[in-house]
């Protein structure tokens, strides 16, 4: 906080990641079945807030939670708005506004050969080395989801 600066919003937890998709089948099949993430919840939601607060036309939206290991009641929110005309926003890392959701594995070479095999494209030909930052000695790679949004899959080194 900079000198003379208000203080912020008083931040109190990361609730949900949130992704929008367009076909939750295919998309569970990634997330569920292909990095094996547990459904907390799934169901269709007809909400006035939600109407409301995003000020988009649509009929209802499924929403299914999915459970990530590790975090203390964080989960990944997938959305399929249905009756609203929809516009993939495919984009690259660098892209502004693009995003990613980073997942910790116990292994990055395994992970990428399960995802890969069963045809998620990643942006590397392997898992890569992590030679700089807080993960040097350990693995990564990126992969696409069905709509292509990028997931990185984060191997950390392990303690000596």
């Amino acid at each position: 906080m900079g000198m003379g600066a208000e203080p912020g919003v008083e931040v109190m937890g990361l609730l949900h990641g949130g992704v929008t998709v367009s076909d939750m089948e295919a998309s569970l099949a990634f997330y569920r079945d292909g990095l094996g993430l547990p459904v907390q919840l799934d169901t269709v939601r007809v909400a006035t807030y939600t109407h409301e607060a995003l000020a988009l036309p649509f009929t209802d939206i499924r929403m299914v939670l999915l459970a990530v290991p590790g975090t203390a009641g964080g989960v990944i929110e997938l959305l399929e708005y249905r009756g609203a005309e929809r516009q993939p926003a495919a984009s690259r890392p660098c892209d502004p506004a693009s995003s990613h959701l980073c997942l910790e594995v116990r292994d990055a070479a395994a992970a990428y050969a399960r995802l890969t095999a069963l045809g998620y494209p990643a942006r590397s030909a392997a898992a890569v080395d992590v030679d700089a930052g807080p993960n040097t000695g350990g693995r990564m790679f990126y992969l696409a989801d069905p709509d292509g949004y990028w997931i990185e899959l984060v191997e950390r080194p392990r303690p000596a």
